[in-house]
């Protein structure tokens, strides 16, 4: 039931807006606490005047019951004095008088039907054994009470058995009571309350409605900001700065705002530097064609030269596009992941071994640090991509007769892997940097040794693909260490 309340509440779109549920909480907020108190004020009213009327006719009561004593009325009822007391009490309250002796019989009824009777209450043998009762009837609009006859025992009826200052019961006065005048008194209070009331309804609805609207006022401002941004109007960061919440909200879309710039300036410069890197093989390669076509005796060698220097120059596009391949395959969005255990330290042992002839061409050592046997959930294919580049990296802009140094370890929840060189370094303001599509230190010295700029980018988003992290640590002159760092099992999600 519940359930389909909440569905039937948000179909309805204006109940689903701001605005209206503020119109809402606040008009609740002032009316329910109105509508409990006034049914509180009167029903405390209520129980007031009647204790209060209570209170009165029982003191009055009293002073009747030390009356009868004192006549011996309960024998003898012929007392004019104590019948016009009763039969003003009974008229003054609207009410009905009752004297009963011991023996249940009633001795008095100012209603002149029930004199000679016997009465069996429960009331009133209570009252007999010493507890008065007083009942409050609002459906009837009476009260009734029991009021006990009481003799003292005087120093000179005094006996053992009963002492001076003893209470002797005699009988009990059951008198009935009219509230008609409390309850004409509480239609009065009822009438003006409920006009007090509907005029409060009226003032807090037009309270509720003004300020629901402009409590989303500021909202209203984000909405139009934001509406210019996409527009096209600006691309500035934006402030509404009238809530916390407000500033959140635009804090958190102004951040969105500035990675949709990165990003759409990294799609620019990447455009940019693929054309470059592209045209550059191609212009080589047209250069060198046309060197040969305008040469038409050229001897063989030089033909020879020239087909090396335009193989060279195929083998850089080809090396080129394939980079763009494999970081296209690496996008976490397209990426499929093909998880198997894989023993990493004979992984790297496989990979170190196919890149030890590029290394002896530059006279740097490779060095292979295991410090303990590590099997890991990962892709292997997309883990060799990551770790020939980081080494290949190593050899190239390694020193002479330097060293790389690859150390595998683990804990219980990730192995690392970290390739460290000895070369010229990478400055420290470079480092945010290197791992960007097409971005070079030294792009002389790059293009010299046959680098894309792409190796670390795609061994970025490898690790990425893995959960794991990847970081590098580079003192100029000294060289440089990476560390990746991957879980051991893999996660999906």
């Amino acid at each position: 039931m519940i359930e389909i309340l909440k569905t039937i509440f948000f179909r309805f779109t204006r109940l689903r807006s701001l605005r209206a549920r503020l119109f809402v909480i606040i008009f609740l907020v002032g009316f329910v606490p109105s509508v409990i108190m006034r049914y509180a004020i009167l029903e405390s009213y209520e129980d007031r005047a009647v204790d209060v009327r209570s209170s009165d006719v029982q003191n009055q009561l009293k002073i009747i019951a030390n009356h009868l004593i004192a006549s011996n009325y309960l024998k003898d009822n012929s007392s004019a004095v104590i019948n016009a007391e009763l039969e003003q009490l009974s008229n003054l309250y609207d009410g009905r008088v009752l004297i009963i002796n011991s023996a249940l019989q009633v001795v008095k009824d100012t209603y002149t039907i029930g004199e000679g009777r016997i009465i069996i209450s429960e009331e009133v043998i209570k009252c007999l054994k010493g507890t008065s009762v007083a009942n409050y009837d609002s459906d009837n609009r009476y009260i009734e009470m029991t009021t006990p006859i009481v003799e003292l025992v005087s120093e000179n009826n005094a006996t053992p058995e009963m002492p001076a200052g003893t209470q002797i019961t005699h009988g009990v006065m059951l008198t009935s009571v009219s509230t008609e005048s409390i309850s004409a008194t509480m239609e009065i209070l009822s009438q003006k309350s409920f006009i007090v009331e509907v005029l409060l309804l009226f003032f807090l609805f037009a309270l509720a409605l003004i300020s629901a609207n402009l409590l989303v006022i500021p909202f209203g401002r984000v909405t139009k900001a934001i509406s210019q941004v996409k527009e096209g109007f600006t691309d500035e960061p934006i402030t509404v700065a009238d809530y916390l919440e407000t500033e959140h909200i635009l804090d958190a879309f102004n951040q969105l705002l500035y990675r949709m710039k990165v990003l759409d300036d990294s799609r620019n410069d990447f455009v940019s530097n693929v054309s470059h890197e592209l045209k550059t093989p191609i212009t080589s390669i047209k250069v060198l064609a046309e060197s040969l076509l305008n040469q038409n005796d050229a001897p063989a060698e030089l033909y020879r030269e020239f087909m090396l220097d335009i193989a060279a120059e195929i083998e850089r596009e080809d090396k080129i596009i394939n980079d763009l391949l494999s970081l296209v395959k690496m996008d976490k969005t397209a990426a499929k992941m093909d998880v198997t255990v894989v023993d990493i330290n004979a992984l790297t042992e496989i990979i170190l071994k196919r890149l030890r002839p590029i290394a002896r061409k530059r006279d740097v050592e490779l060095v292979l640090e295991s410090k303990r046997e590590v099997l890991a959930e990962v892709d292997e294919v997309k883990l060799s991509l990551i770790l020939s580049n980081l080494i290949e990296n190593a050899i190239k802009y390694n020193k002479e007769q330097g060293t790389v140094t690859v150390t595998v370890d683990a804990d219980y929840q990730f192995f690392s892997v970290e390739v460290s060189d000895l070369g010229t370094g990478i400055p420290e303001e470079a480092l945010e940097q290197i791992y960007e599509r097409f971005y070079r230190v030294d792009k002389s010295h790059s293009r010299e040794i046959g680098g894309t700029g792409l190796g670390l980018s795609i061994a970025k988003n490898a690790v990425l693909l893995h959960k794991g992290t990847i970081k590098a640590i580079s003192v100029e002159g000294e060289g440089t260490t990476f560390t990746v760092r991957i879980p051991l099992n893999y996660r999906a999600k």
